[in-house]
């Protein structure tokens, strides 16, 4: 079994329970995966084994193969339910030991906020970066804020992909596409919103005008 492919633009959404008011999670996540939301990242980081696995297969069921599932550093959860991928932190255990246990049967992302971070998840042969904090964000009120200058400078030196993560929304995600990134992650631009699917698709739409524009720039420049 090999690793699935990217999709690109990725749009992903991280999951936050405590923003379904109605305790519905997997209903929401799903609305999302059908307004274009083609990565989930499961990130409940409190839930105990039992219960994120449970959230897991209900999710899994959900997306159908609809979107890629990633486990937020839960490896032995990632692998118990077949996942497609799983999410490291900075702090977490390492890429080379995660792969030791995933083989080539899951994606490897890695978060990083800095070009010594991302240098060294690459050395480790992780599949993707999720790259913050971009805007401010809700999730990270009082984190420091790289603005897209921090993606233009990992994208221009890095090969590995890398998707932006931080304060992300439909008004400013196509600036995150123009500085390089495969894609954008979100959290509360979709889950706080009271109509995910809508909210999902004007993200789709944001991301897919300006990677095109990008992919025509790009072509342009090598004539």
């Amino acid at each position: 079994m090999s690793r699935p492919a990217l999709t690109r633009p990725i749009l992903c959404l991280v999951t936050d329970r405590r923003l379904c008011h109605d305790g519905d999670l997997v209903r929401k996540v799903a609305q999302a995966v059908e307004g274009g939301v083609n990565m989930v990242q499961l990130r409940e980081k409190d839930m105990p084994g039992g219960g994120l696995l449970k959230l897991t297969m209900e999710l899994k069921n959900a997306l159908q193969n609809k979107a890629l599932l990633f486990i937020n550093e839960r490896v032995d959860v990632a692998l118990a339910c077949s996942a497609d991928g799983v999410q490291l932190g900075e702090d977490a255990m390492g890429p080379s030991e995660v792969r030791q246990l995933v083989k080539d049967t899951m994606l490897i992302g890695r978060s990083v906020h800095s070009m010594e971070g991302a240098l060294a998840a690459q050395r480790q042969g992780v599949d993707l970066l999720v790259v913050g904090t971009i805007f401010p964000s809700p999730s990270h009120p009082a984190g420091p804020v790289s603005g897209a200058a921090l993606l233009r400078r990992l994208t221009a030196r890095i090969a590995t992909p890398c998707i932006g993560i931080g304060g992300i929304n439909a008004a400013n995600a196509a600036g995150v596409i123009h500085a390089g990134a495969l894609g954008v992650a979100v959290i509360s631009a979709i889950l706080s919103s009271p109509n995910p699917r809508q909210a999902a698709a004007a993200l789709r739409q944001a991301i897919n005008a300006a990677w095109a524009s990008r992919q025509g720039l790009e072509r342009v420049s090598k004539r």
